[in-house]
């Protein structure tokens, strides 16, 4: 995670279930169930980083990459990093 409080994160899509399977190469891997349609895996990484950082997921936010597996993110709350 970068001082702005921006982490690289690499998504793994239809997956079996929603974890984070943690930090290779400085980029976090998440799995999610949801399908790339619609934007809800978007939604869905969306609700599980604010879950595995304990923060509401309207603080954060998908900086680039909304229809891409590498997405940049932005946690806009007090988060403590990795």
């Amino acid at each position: 995670m970068t001082a702005g409080g921006q982490l690289k994160v690499r998504v793994i899509p239809n997956a079996s279930r929603d974890e984070v399977v943690g930090l290779v190469d400085d980029v976090l891997k998440v799995k999610l169930q949801a399908v790339p349609e619609g934007g809800r895996a978007n939604k869905s990484l969306c609700a599980l980083l604010a879950r595995h950082f304990g923060c509401r997921p309207r603080e954060i936010r998908i900086l680039s990459g909304e229809k891409s597996r590498l997405k940049v993110v932005e946690l806009t709350a007090g988060v403590p990093p990795l």
